[in-house]
């Protein structure tokens, strides 16, 4: 019998779709498909790439309203907010497309009499990109792109959950008209996965997931030699400070938990807010919190889905209940969201205050709508207290004084210092994180970087 994946809908629990999944065989020949295409592909001009990759957007764009249902049942996120995942997948492949001819060329060190020089940008070769559920088009489209732009081939591994993900992307390629075997798109099993990568299949690994994902991907390339791309958790600090526009840091804090029903690596799961504004804070983001509406995501009323899946949303609910009795104020009767029910990924959001470190909720990635607001003296008891984490992904300073927060970030250990924003990415700066949310860089002009290996040229061209 075929082994085969389902996907179990979080907005019923229903089996959405059902895949089979790729034997050892059909997986080494996708690796060697990709290999053998990319040894033309690398010859490619990098324009001519880039058109190809243009008509993928084109052809991806041109079945959003497709895309966006499908969404929403695959992981639950509202249909309300489903384009804005497109929009941003276009966002970043356009910048990537855009920069990728100044990024790869040559670096001239400067004349030397009698002597070319350069340093010349080659492909790595394959790569294999395996990418999360929670932005399925938005994690891929990190490393796929560029890496397809600097002239590799790519496999892409898609979560189970998202699986669908992988097939639209595969067709966009397809429809663009990209050379056969350039992108090969799987669906395997995580023991397959390890193979392949300890099999040495590929020449480097993009992996977006958790952190013993992260560790098992480690452990798997030991002894390959092959560069490892680690985007992993995240419990991302947000600071106001007592000269915050604390309307504005209310409605994006708020938003920066709870959207997509906080499964977000870079969504804001604890708030540090200066004494002299924090019961301001508090009481108009509860305000705000308390407007949520928890429902099907398939409706255009509703503005927080269902989590991935009920074990997800128990953890969370579990995390709660352990602060409460901890100490900890919940101040979201979740009886007021009819749908928040045990044993469901439906969960109501949370805000929770009276926390401390001690607490799991303020030290252990929740991935959920659950934050806890923490009063503080000043700018450092902020860092401390912000610093005082395993993880180091991104970290948001509210303030209207830009020259104290640039001096705050410098003294933060994360990947990204925000200012009076959060839980967004810049295509044309470094996504990295620090300590356990990974290694490695994707998008702005560094990412080329690691998805090429430097040539240095030394050539005398005077011989008399």
């Amino acid at each position: 019998m075929t082994e085969t994946v389902k996907i179990i809908s979080p907005v019923d629990g229903r089996v959405y779709a059902e895949r089979p999944v790729a034997g050892e065989a059909e997986v080494w020949a996708a690796f060697r498909a990709a290999r053998a295409a990319q040894k033309e592909w690398a010859r490619v001009s990098v324009a001519e790439r880039g058109r190809y990759c243009a008509a993928m957007i084109e052809a991806l764009k041109a079945k959003s309203t497709e895309i966006v249902p499908e969404l929403a049942w695959q992981m639950g996120r509202p249909v309300r907010y489903g384009a804005g995942e497109l929009r941003g997948f276009e966002e970043r492949a356009r910048y990537m497309i855009e920069i990728a001819e100044e990024a790869l060329s040559a670096i001239d060190p400067g004349p030397k009499d009698g002597f070319k020089r350069y340093i010349k940008r080659e492909p790595l070769g394959v790569i294999f990109t395996i990418a999360p559920w929670n932005y399925p088009y938005l994690t891929a489209v990190n490393s796929v792109v560029p890496a397809l732009m600097a002239g590799n081939a790519v496999v892409l591994k898609h979560a189970s959950q998202t699986l669908l993900v992988g097939e639209r992307i595969a067709e966009a390629f397809k429809a663009a008209g990209l050379p056969e075997g350039l992108f090969q798109n799987l669906a395997i099993s995580h023991d397959l996965t390890t193979k392949a990568i300890s099999g040495g299949l590929a020449d480097m690994v993009c992996f977006t997931g958790s952190v013993e994902g992260g560790r098992s991907m480690e452990n798997a390339a030991v002894g390959q030699f092959i560069g490892m791309g680690l985007e992993l958790g995240g419990k991302d600090p947000a600071y106001v400070r007592r000269d915050a526009n604390i309307a504005h840091a209310i409605e994006n804090l708020v938003d920066g938990a709870f959207f997509n029903s906080g499964q977000s690596c870079c969504g804001i799961e604890r708030i540090y807010v200066d004494a002299p504004v924090y019961d301001e804070f508090v009481e108009g983001a509860v305000a705000l919190t308390r407007g949520y509406v928890l429902g099907n995501p398939l409706e255009e009323a509703t503005t927080l889905g269902p989590m991935v899946k009920a074990s997800a949303a128990d953890f969370v609910r579990g995390q709660i209940e352990a602060a409460v009795r901890a100490g900890a104020r919940a101040h979201i009767d979740e009886g007021g969201f009819a749908m928040s029910k045990p044993g469901t990924p439906y969960l109501a959001p949370q805000i929770l205050t009276e926390v401390d470190h001690q607490m799991s909720v303020m030290r252990d990635e929740s991935f959920g709508p659950v934050v806890g607001i923490m009063k503080v003296a000043g700018d450092d008891e902020a860092v401390t207290l912000m610093n005082d984490s395993p993880f180091g992904l991104t970290a948001a300073i509210w303030s209207e004084d830009a020259e104290a927060a640039e001096a705050i970030g410098d003294r933060l250990e994360t990947g990204t210092v925000f200012l009076n924003r959060c839980d967004y990415l810049d295509p044309a700066l470094a996504w990295t994180g620090v300590k356990d949310s990974g290694r490695g860089v994707t998008l702005s002009r560094i990412g080329y970087e690691v998805l090429t290996r430097p040539k240095s040229f030394h050539l005398r061209v005077k011989t008399g």
